[in-house]
């Protein structure tokens, strides 16, 4: 198992690349990809589009075909002047060049990745190939652009409160290889963080997308085992029923993962329903399932955590120490994600 690869801090006015790993650019999303340049830029990077992040660029339901993709993300990885990757925005299409990622150059130039959902894929196969501390956070369109952003019905959309906070999140992520950030803010005015099992737990964060994190599972590029030991494991789903998260938090189960990881961090649902249920009975939450499938394992659970498609999405930098205090309802980061410049 490769030992965990920090990536060097990022200074003012280094470059960061948005590109396109997954979806291609849809016509009307233009403008939230130049809100999001446009907030890296505020955050002191120069920022370099690549070519698959154009408008019409497409190939079915990706930003191109698995080569084309993989040859434009390995040339960021190698390119020295290029200090860590931003995806525009998630969608099918990781899954299908996962086996052409350069490793090599990961290791010879390690730089931070960000982005969720199906980025969440080439996150964990990362991870699991070269250590890389990749960070789960919200991608350059939908999200820096997108979720960062209100719009009042006579204004030009403008950054939230939360949106300035983030950035000084993602910022210190980036860019501080002396102090962590500590605990976590909570981003949303009404809902709130969840205690679904008390207790407390510290260990490396490890997740991403529920699916996508099972799926990967059953390919060359999984986890090793050993990778959960300890871990605070984070997840979120989105456009599936409650019958399909049962199932795959049962394959891990079936696994070993929840006889492994040492506590729990659910994020938002987003378009996660209770189909396939009777329609006379009541519909269990997602608490319930949760717990259903955990048992009696005594692991602390976070829910309802600022991370998923409902967005904004807090920073998580996998395999960085974090510790969740479910009986508290707080989660915080007690390890830099990056080394020195």
């Amino acid at each position: 198992m490769p030992d965990l690869l920090r990536p060097r801090a990022l200074g003012p006015g280094d470059v960061v690349a948005v590109a396109a790993p997954a979806g291609p650019l849809e016509a009307d999303a233009a403008p939230l990809l130049e809100r999001g340049v446009a907030t890296l830029t505020a955050m002191g990077f120069r920022v370099r589009r690549t070519p698959l992040t154009e408008p019409g660029r497409r190939r079915w339901w990706a930003a191109a075909g698995p080569a084309a993709q993989a040859e434009e993300f390995n040339r960021l990885l190698r390119d020295p002047e290029v200090r860590a990757i931003v995806a525009h925005t998630g969608g099918q299409a990781a899954a299908g060049w996962l086996d052409r990622l350069d490793v090599d150059a990961v290791r010879a130039d390690p730089k931070p990745v960000l982005g969720c959902s199906d980025v969440s894929l080439l996150l964990l196969a990362l991870h699991a190939r070269t250590g890389l501390v990749g960070v789960h956070g919200d991608m350059a369109t939908y999200g820096l652009g997108g979720s960062w952003h209100a719009a009042e019905p006579t204004a030009a959309p403008t950054a939230t409160p939360a949106a300035r906070t983030l950035a000084g999140l993602y910022r210190r992520v980036l860019t501080d290889p002396a102090v962590p950030l500590g605990p976590l803010p909570e981003l949303r005015a009404s809902g709130g963080w969840e205690c679904w099992r008390p207790g407390r737990a510290s260990g490396p964060l490890l997740g991403g997308l529920l699916g996508r994190l099972v799926a990967l599972q059953a390919t060359p590029y999984a986890l090793p085992a050993e990778r959960f030991d300890g871990a605070v494991l984070f997840w979120e789903e989105v456009d599936r029923p409650l019958s399909g998260v049962w199932q795959d938090l049962h394959l891990l189960r079936m696994s070993g993962v929840f006889d492994r990881i040492a506590g729990m961090v659910v994020g938002v649902p987003h378009r996660v329903t209770a189909a396939g249920c009777a329609d006379d009975a009541p519909a269990p939450s997602l608490r319930e399932v949760v717990l259903d499938v955990l048992g009696d394992r005594p692991l602390p659970v976070l829910g309802g955590v600022d991370l998923g498609h409902a967005g904004p999405n807090l920073p998580l930098p996998l395999g960085v120490r974090a510790t969740v205090d479910a009986t508290a309802r707080t989660l915080g980061l007690d390890e830099p994600a990056v080394t020195p410049r």
